[in-house]
């Protein structure tokens, strides 16, 4: 048994699903190194290594989760953002050994003041909330022109496909299709029926909003742990962890920020922080206003925005690492976080972001007034 433990999809740390980097690993990648710390995160096994007293990170992900070219589209989309200025770390090197391929990154500029928080951890403050939602918005503004199209299909990608389009389900079983290991793994669960039932309607409350949504190249990971920070400053010095990247738009990936920090997932009755998400919107907003086709869409798209990752999730789960647990996990994410939405706390944090954000009018009958 390791020593090294990963996070789960829960709040205790497990075993890890792939094998911790070692010295003489990162040492055929990089040349002479040392690892001097090994991230918690599930989906690789990554670590900072110190190579002739730099330190690097290194990145390890299986062939069928990477390949190189899966790899060259995010490297891209990070090497564009870097020559626009955005504070996010340099793409060094990718190689591929056997089954493995290996990316290499600088370590980035600041404190790593969550290293070892779960994904769905809140802010330390609203503060820090607001600073990472001017963030967000200074790296949307820098996306733009980014024109790659979206990437190859892959586990792990956040995209935008299914309910972005016109005709949900035609795009569902295509996205379905398209991989193999979710088509295998999802007909264990009432999808037909689940997704008719609690998404199918999200779905139309959306669909008059997506026509005014312009596509962007995006993060689609936006938590407190994929940022560095600027203590002295309170404000974000570097932007962590592109794997989850594409071509969606800003609102999607202003909903990811939203539901990945504001909604404690994980804990019992899924508190909320309705303080940070209106002051990570603030932020955001006073960097890149919304424009008014952006702020209606963003309250009808929160339901939605795990949905796609989730299948992503359900996918790699039952094809590649083989967990049914996880597999069962994540399809309780797919359906699970956007049903959280019609009850009262979901309501009241989707009421909480319309107002935020000018929308409250242009949500018709599902607005309420906030008490």
């Amino acid at each position: 048994m390791s020593s090294h433990q990963a996070h789960g999809l829960g709040t205790e740390p497990v075993e890890p699903d792939w094998a911790p980097l070692t010295d003489a690993e990162v040492t055929d990648v990089v040349g002479p190194a040392r690892v001097v710390w090994r991230s918690p995160r599930p989906l690789s096994a990554a670590a900072v290594v110190e190579r002739d007293g730099r330190r690097l990170f290194v990145k390890r992900h299986h062939i069928t989760v990477r390949t190189l070219e899966g790899l060259a589209e995010e490297h891209a989309f990070l090497r564009y953002l870097r020559e626009r200025g955005a504070p996010v770390v340099e793409v060094l090197d990718a190689v591929a050994r056997g089954e493995w391929t290996y990316e290499v990154h600088s370590t980035g500029v600041g404190t790593d003041l969550y290293r070892d928080a779960l994904s769905w951890s809140p802010f330390r403050s609203a503060g820090h909330a607001r600073a990472a939602g001017e963030a967000l918005a200074r790296l949307h503004l820098a996306a733009e022109g980014f024109e790659a199209p979206r990437r190859q299909v892959q586990p792990l990608v956040a995209s935008f496909t299914v309910f972005a389009a016109d005709d949900p389900w035609a795009a569902l079983e295509r996205y379905i299709t398209e991989r193999p290991q979710l088509t295998d793994g999802i007909w264990d669960f009432p999808w037909h029926e689940d997704t008719d039932r609690v998404l199918i309607p999200l779905h139309k409350e959306l669909a008059p909003h997506l026509a005014g949504l312009s596509p962007l190249w995006t993060h689609n990971d936006w938590h407190a742990s994929n940022l560095l920070w600027d203590e002295e400053e309170g404000r974000v010095s570097t932007v962590l962890d592109f794997g989850m990247s594409d071509r969606t738009t800003a609102v999607h990936d202003l909903a990811t920020a939203i539901e990945r920090n504001a909604v404690q997932w994980l804990q019992p009755g899924c508190p909320v922080r309705e303080e940070d998400a209106v002051a990570l919107l603030d932020g955001y907003q006073s960097v890149r206003p919304l424009s008014p086709a952006e702020s209606a869409a963003l309250p009808a798209l929160l339901p939605l925005v795990h949905a796609e990752f989730a299948l992503s999730e359900l996918g790699y789960f039952h094809g590649v690492t083989r967990s049914a647990e996880n597999t069962r996990l994540a399809y309780e994410y797919y359906v699970g976080h956007a049903e959280w939405f019609a009850g009262r706390d979901g309501r009241r944090l989707l009421d909480v972001v319309s107002y935020a954000v000018g929308a409250a009018g242009r949500r018709g009958s599902t607005a309420r007034t906030l008490r």
